[in-house]
């Protein structure tokens, strides 16, 4: 392959130094992002023929037209400065998890005096502890509920002085220790919280001896409902403990790390075990995989998780030597707060045993998600081809937009765009249009000004396509196959003339989906189109329409609820729009703000002391 001037320019002046090079094609756009000890070496082996030899690498070269780099101090720095370059433009040649899973983590917010324990999506590094992931979100509520028979904790908002007159309802029903009152002190409390963790951990040894005694003691007491209750408790204890699989009782708290590759794809299974118990996994697959790079591609994985795990064990077990292992185990050590982390291939018994053990559960997991994969994917093609045949379109509908309006006697108007790519819902490019010109529950004209705005920003996006440093939003700028709208032939006329207005009537389809009998009706079409009941076209139709109002009422009822709060703000004196806003951002909620204390009040922007009261007299 012949490399360009430019380019030997470029490799040519790039300097003998640590850090990271960025690859760009002819757009402009970022596709590689890489770090090296000394960026010369590193930059110009891509160009080598010896590297051409590989498919990926060859086709990353042929497209690139620019390299920038950045020079820093170390290779530590460099990793770490490559990591967030990776996170920032997500370039498409390298390695990355895809996950959607968004599986649930217990959140103890460790950093409050008095920390609090919630569920949570989000891991954040916020000087919180997080535990999990939990595949099951029946199984994390259930053992929510058991953790706080266990340890009465906190879970309302309200700054802990232990001054206040009165406990809440919690205290009552002995799920809350009360500290708002002073029946524990910090130190009583955070120990019963550490002691939660360890629970959490898999170390329930001691906290199920602490039962057992205080269960025979108040059985000894004749105090026969509580230590029926204790019973209780260590019963639903014994079946959390006996669903952890014993994996050694000499095991130190370790990550098991495992892939599974096939065709292009890979799937990698991480195994948590805490305490000798495998307490959790989650796995993560890897899109367009350079099979030649199976090292690098390991070493990748371990960089982008740990970036985001909420904890880091002392030892990681591997299937395999990686290249950056001690770069990356320095890495670890920082991450951890200087703690000993071991980076560990082993070479015989248990734990090679378990290495294995979670190969084979990636390799299960990728063919069943490979299988899942090929399967909708028929489906959708045959739902698709079915529209094609059944509309009279030219070719299959691969975007379909569709539109729906929610409302509530005519208030928080808000219009919803939902969007299906090859049959299959791409959320990334849904939107939500807060209805601006109607007044009063008008459908109609509310499904006018969505499309129109829709369409009036399809041409912004075209004009922008032209302007140098201008990036159309993805969601406007491609041209849809068709337009379904929820509703019948009013609906449709609306659309039909909007699309009229803009010349796109002959250029994108349009039809509307009548609910009452699931009618599709067309333009210039008397009667609805025919449909069998189990055609997988109409029910593609159905699943848009369906998402469509799901999305539209649950933006309504965010817009409906903020309407509400806003109200309820506007009627006290002093709090005006920018003010209203500041408390919004910062509690959300009527009764996250009447559970403030004055300090917290008075520490939201442009809130002061005497606000912060009137606010209080209003709102007790």
């Amino acid at each position: 392959m012949e490399t360009s001037d430019h380019i030997k320019d470029i490799l040519n002046s790039v300097p003998e130094q640590p850090g990271c090079y960025l690859m760009k094609d002819q757009a402009g756009k970022v596709i590689y992002i890489g770090k090296a000890i000394n960026l010369r070496h590193r930059v110009r082996s891509y160009f080598h023929a010896s590297a051409q030899k590989n498919p990926r690498t060859s086709q990353l070269v042929s497209k690139i037209r620019d390299i920038e780099w950045f020079i820093v101090n170390s290779e530590l720095e460099a990793l770490i400065l490559e990591m967030n370059l990776i996170k920032e433009y997500q370039p498409f040649f390298n390695v990355q998890l895809k996950d959607d899973k968004r599986y649930p983590y217990i959140k103890i917010h460790w950093a409050d005096p008095f920390p609090r324990v919630s569920i949570t999506r989000k891991v954040e590094k916020d000087g919180s502890r997080y535990y999990g992931p939990y595949i099951n979100v029946w199984a994390v509520n259930q053992t929510m509920d058991l953790l706080r028979k266990i340890f009465p904790y906190l879970t309302c908002n309200r700054t802990i002085t232990g001054e206040d007159q009165r406990a809440c309802l919690y205290y009552d029903i002995q799920l809350c220790t009360a500290p708002c009152i002073g029946r524990i002190s910090q130190e009583d409390y955070r120990e019963m919280i550490k002691e939660l963790g360890a629970f959490l951990n898999g170390r329930t040894d001691n906290i199920i001896k602490r039962l057992e005694v205080e269960m025979q003691q108040a059985s000894a007491d004749l105090k026969y409902e509580r230590a029926a209750q204790l019973r209780d408790t260590l019963d639903a204890i014994q079946r959390i403990v006996e669903e952890q699989r014993i994996i050694s009782t000499k095991f130190t708290d370790s990550d098991v790390i495992a892939l599974a590759d096939l065709d292009n794809d890979a799937c990698i299974q991480v195994f948590f075990i805490r305490g000798g118990k495998l307490t959790g996994r989650e796995y993560f697959l890897v899109e367009n995989i350079d099979k030649t790079a199976d090292q690098d591609l390991l070493a990748e994985v371990i960089k982008q998780f740990y970036d985001q795990a909420p904890t880091i064990p002392p030892e990681i077990l591997l299937p395999r030597e990686i290249e950056e292992a001690k770069i990356i185990n320095q890495w670890l050590k920082s991450q951890r707060g200087g703690k000993k982390v071991e980076l560990i291939v082993p070479r015989r018994g248990e734990k090679k045993k378990l290495v294995a053990m979670a190969a084979e559960n990636a390799a299960s997991m990728l063919t069943a998600l490979k299988t899942q994969e090929n399967s909708e994917r028929e489906r959708a093609e045959g739902a698709l081809t079915d529209l094609q045949s059944q509309l009279n379109l030219n070719a299959p509908p691969l975007r379909i937009e569709c539109y729906d309006i929610s409302n509530t006697q005519g208030t928080a108007l808000v219009g919803s765009m939902v969007v299906f790519l090859d049959g299959r819902p791409e959320k990334a490019h849904y939107r939500q249009f807060n209805i601006r010109t109607v007044q009063g529950p008008d459908d109609y004209a509310s499904m006018d000004e969505v499309l129109r705005r829709r369409l009036q920003r399809l041409v912004l996006s075209n004009e922008e396509r032209d302007k140098p440093g201008r990036k159309p939003d993805p969601s406007f700028s491609a041209l849809p196959d068709l337009i379904l709208v929820d509703g019948g032939k009013g609906q449709l006329n609306r659309a039909i003339k909007v699309l009229a207005e803009f010349d796109l009537l002959d250029t994108i389809p349009v039809a509307g989906l009548a609910k009452r009998y699931e009618e599709v009706f067309l333009p210039g079409e008397e009667y609805p189109v025919s449909f069998d009941k189990n055609s997988p076209g109409l029910h593609l139709l159905q699943r848009s329409r369906d998402e469509a109002h799901r999305f539209a009422i649950t933006a309504h009822r965010k817009r409906r609820s903020k309407k509400g709060l806003e109200s309820s703000l506007e009627k006290i004196p002093g709090i005006g729009p920018s003010r209203r806003q500041e408390l919004l951002k910062k509690f959300h909620t009527i009764q996250n703000i009447r559970d403030a204390s004055l300090e917290e009040l008075s520490q939201t922007p442009k809130i002061t002391l005497k606000i912060a009261q009137s606010i209080k007299k209003h709102l007790e």
